[in-house]
């Protein structure tokens, strides 16, 4: 079977309790990659969900040929996304559980037992005149209308504490979320454990959005004056196991303190503090040995100035609802051992949803509600069009590539055929004719280039310096654009300093002996353009013809392209860390001895001999149009860079964008959340209101997760390949009746549901 991997990056956005909606998506997400690891493993995945995934996967591979893994690698989450964000990575790069979160969740995400005592109401006549007002932010009769009969004096006692609570301090507590949290990472931790969800060498990265209340000073470029100073409110949290099984993925205190800062709900939550951290901690017992390393690595300006106790976080979604855009950096560093379907999954709870008291979308809203509205839904809502516009533009500037491609192809083949004549495709390929077939090829495209090759060579040399002081910026671990640009000069001014720019028709290669030199030592992105365009010619030809021969070549192009994608990720350069942050104008040691531990011929070496090795297993039908790609491959790059604005495409394969949301999932009810969600009552305050609400909640959480998981899974067959008529719907009821009587134990509040849902689906 050819191997296939279905890359999920999830961005979860906030919702307050209809965190606990994301938590039973999520719970599916992780369900699927247990699914998917247990099949890779030989062995038969759990009841309930896992083993309907299982199957699937299965059926696909039995339909197609292809051995689809599914795996999430990449989370960003922001507020209520954030908590569930945190702790599906958690179980991914750890193999934890999150049976042990889902009690939690419905026991403990509860108004009572997250009101700060502080803040409770000391007795009955505490404000009595608010209970008036507990009635009407009830909605009046919406209690006996949403609420199960048997939860609706639960609602209305709780509504009516939490209402007559102290006004003008947050009526939650920190301390209490944090205490949960942590509670929630001990229970997951002394629950059974199975094997980590992605393979060796794969990184698992989380992003938590988190808003800087007071900000920080942040140097801006301009023209006039030179430099001015702005204050930056976001802020991200990121964690990443380095791809390596046995190494710890965060500290529970550090997780737990991403969750609480981005959940602090303004006026619900107090701002998190480092001090509340430790406060709880010390009364834990708890140890926290990476506090200090953490500090810096989460809160670098506030660490530099030895600030960090005064630094208010409040809730990740004030600016950045919709954290796409770590996500879309993270794919920087993805390794790729065989084909990949990249796709970037959100979840949105309740699309176009308002809170109440903005006023009617129809209505012209008064002074209270356009200021509470312009200070908080418009910043929490925006992002996302601008983040799916930069993902969306990637798909045509690909398919424009690939056209070019295409469209030239011929043309390319013909100047190859002539170069090197029929035979090449007779004699051995062996290393060392790689190697000079490779050379001679690259010497007659830039001769045919004429001045256009002086163009594409500066194009290379400029994108070889971005990345170098890219990657010079992620070692270093000091953020912020002002540090890059410094890196970025240095870079420059060293390249400059050897003449490493130099492209004069005047050299017989086009180039000067220095810029060859550089360009030998550290264009990397060079080596892995030319084997993702032999990756995409073998998928070609595999999918044509569905031959078995390929399989070596297939191997040996992406094992050599995971050495090179190596050379970009930070975690093999941490010897390099010390020099990174010290530069000065001088870089030339330091580039020294980043192109010494890359060692690019090395790895040239190693990959001349893989791919001489699958070469010469191959028939000559299959192994001249393979040949004919590689050695094309300058023709080829000099057509197409200038579409890829230098930086070459990370994964290669357009990026697909896919909803989780009520709106999507409509095989059992239609109506969105609001036929559906019971935590959207109170201004998305519900689920915290009532078990009943939030064991609502969960079950339709997993039940639209596997749904829109179906779908996307579905979605990776080949253009006009099916599974036969009927066979989705019968699969997705198979995996409905799977989670309800997994379920239907533990949601004792909910009887009436099952019932209801058991004919709904039929």
């Amino acid at each position: 079977m050819a191997d296939k991997e279905l890359r999920l990056a999830l961005v979860c956005y906030g919702g307050i309790s209809l965190a606990v909606y994301m938590h039973g998506i999520t719970k599916e997400i992780w369900h699927l990659a247990r699914a998917s690891r247990a099949s890779l493993d030989g062995h038969d995945a759990a009841d309930g969900s896992e083993g309907i995934y299982q199957q699937l996967l299965q059926e696909i591979g039995d339909t197609t040929g292809i051995r689809l893994r599914a795996m999430t690698d990449i989370v960003a989450g922001a507020s209520a996304g954030g908590i569930n964000g945190v702790f599906l990575a958690q179980a991914i790069a750890t193999g934890q559980s999150l049976d042990p979160l889902t009690d939690l969740w419905l026991q403990t995400a509860d108004v009572e037992a997250l009101l700060n005592p502080d803040q409770a109401p000391s007795s009955k006549l505490t404000k009595f005149w608010a209970l008036p007002i507990a009635w009407m932010a009830s909605g009046g009769n919406s209690v006996e209308e949403t609420v199960e009969q048997g939860a609706r004096a639960e609602v209305r006692a709780k509504l009516e504490k939490f209402v007559r609570s102290r006004w003008f301090e947050p009526p939650f507590g920190g301390k209490q979320l944090l205490d949960m949290l942590l509670d929630a990472f001990d229970a997951m931790a002394t629950a059974p454990c199975g094997p980590r969800l992605l393979p060796a060498g794969q990184p698992l990265d989380l992003f938590v959005t988190v808003t800087d209340f007071r900000g920080h000073p942040e140097r801006l470029k301009l023209n006039s004056p030179p430099e001015v100073v702005e204050t930056e409110h976001r802020l991200v949290f990121s964690f990443t196991d380095h791809g390596q099984p046995d190494a710890e993925f965060a500290h529970a205190a550090e997780l737990a303190f991403a969750a609480r800062a981005t959940s602090s709900f303004p006026g619900a939550f107090p701002p998190a503090t480092v001090g509340e951290l430790d406060g709880v901690l010390a009364e834990r017992g708890m140890a926290w040995p990476g506090r200090e390393h953490f500090l810096e690595h989460a809160l670098p300006r506030q660490y530099a100035a030895n600030a960090v106790d005064k630094a208010a976080l409040i809730d990740g979604s004030v600016l950045a609802n919709a954290p796409f855009r770590p996500a879309i950096d993270a794919l920087k560093e993805r390794p790729a051992r065989r084909q990949i379907d990249r796709r970037f999954v959100f979840i949105d709870p309740s699309p176009g949803h308002r809170i109440g008291f903005y006023g009617e979308a129809a209505g012209r809203p008064g002074v209270f509600p356009t200021i509470i509205g312009a200070l908080s839904e418009p910043p929490r809502h925006q992002p996302i069009r601008d983040n799916l516009e930069a993902i969306g533009g990637r798909p045509p500037r690909i398919e424009r590539m690939l056209a070019i491609v295409e469209r030239i192809r011929a043309e390319v083949e013909t100047q190859v055929e002539s170069l090197f004549g029929y035979t090449l495709f007779l004699d051995y390929p062996t290393p060392k004719r790689l190697a000079a077939w490779r050379s001679r090829a690259q010497v007659s495209a830039a001769a045919k280039a004429g001045y256009g090759h002086t163009a594409y060579g500066m194009l290379k040399v400029e994108g070889v310096a971005d990345r170098i002081a890219t990657h010079l910026h992620q070692i270093a671990e000091q953020p912020g654009p002002q540090r890059w640009r410094r890196l970025r000069e240095a870079v420059w001014q060293e390249i400059e300093r050897r003449g490493a720019d130099d492209f004069a028709t005047g050299h017989a290669a086009s180039a000067s002996p220095a810029t060859l030199d550089m360009l030998r030592t550290h264009d990397v992105g060079f080596r892995i353009r030319r084997l993702r365009l032999l990756a995409r010619r073998l998928t070609e030809l595999d999918q044509a013809s569905a031959n078995a021969e390929l399989a070596p070549m297939r191997e040996a192009i992406y094992e050599s392209l995971a050495t090179y994608l190596e050379c970009q990720r930070a975690d093999p350069f941490i010897g390099l860390r010390e020099a990174a942050r010290s530069v000065d104008p001088d870089a030339g040691a330091l580039l020294d001895q980043l192109g010494a531990r890359m060692d690019l011929r090395t790895l040239d070496r190693d990959t001349d001999e893989r791919l001489s090795a699958g070469l010469s297993q191959l028939s000559r039908d299959m192994r001249r149009p393979l040949l004919l790609a590689y050695l094309g491959f300058p023709f080829f790059d000099i057509a197409t860079l200038p579409l890829l604005q230098g930086e070459g495409l990370n994964e290669f394969d357009p990026i697909r964008v896919d909803r989780i949301s009520p709106d999507d999932a409509t095989a059992i009810r239609s109506g969105g959340a609001r036929a559906t969600l019971k935590g959207i009552q109170f201004n998305n305050f519900g689920a915290f209101f009532s078990r009943a609400y939030r064991e609502n909640d969960y079950l339709w959480g997993r039940l639209h997760g596997a749904e829109r998981l179906i779908d996307i899974v579905l979605s990776t067959l080949p253009p006009g390949t099916t599974l036969g008529p009927g066979r989705v719907a019968s699969i997705k009821r198979s995996i409905f009746l799977a989670i309800l009587d997994q379920e239907a134990p533990r949601l004792t509040a909910i009887p009436g549901l099952f019932d209801q849902l058991r004919k709904e689906i039929g």
